[in-house]
């Protein structure tokens, strides 16, 4: 699935009163080659990988969602880094001012305002340039060895 064919956009980032921190994606591709790739049920990691050095002032990198079972990638999109450390900071905050809540974000996957697949997650890891991952950029439960 191409990278241009999805556009990332965030939602209650700025300020977590308005409910959960979201990850809006739009597809724009397709339709019958996206739709089988998602299924409600679908239990899915979710990662960001710098591209460019972590300490870059314009630091980019791919947004990732991929099956947990096999790995297969559901999807990859650019994305600026300073975007998805916002989200985790929004993310940590509405967990820690609704810390009965199991999940602190969501992700969301639309086309043409249609939803297609939506999950809320604890979890988002982050990855350097090299493939290190950066524990203290990540959103990791606790009890969660990795």
């Amino acid at each position: 699935m191409r990278r241009d064919y999805f556009t990332l956009g965030l939602r209650n980032v700025e300020d977590t009163a308005d409910g959960q921190p979201t990850v809006h994606v739009e597809y724009h591709g397709p339709s019958d080659a996206y739709e089988t790739r998602l299924t409600p049920e679908r239990d899915v990691d979710v990662a960001f990988r710098f591209q460019t050095p972590v300490d870059d002032s314009d630091a980019s990198g791919v947004f990732s969602v991929a099956d947990r079972m096999t790995g297969e990638f559901v999807l990859e999109v650019n994305a600026d880094a300073e975007d998805i450390l916002t989200l985790i900071d929004a993310a940590r905050a509405y967990d820690e001012a609704t810390s009965d809540s199991a999940e602190c974000y969501t992700v969301r996957i639309q086309e043409d305002g249609d939803r297609l697949f939506e999950t809320d997650e604890r979890m988002l890891l982050v990855y350097d340039n090299d493939g290190d991952l950066l524990r203290q950029h990540s959103l990791i439960p606790s009890g969660v060895e990795l």
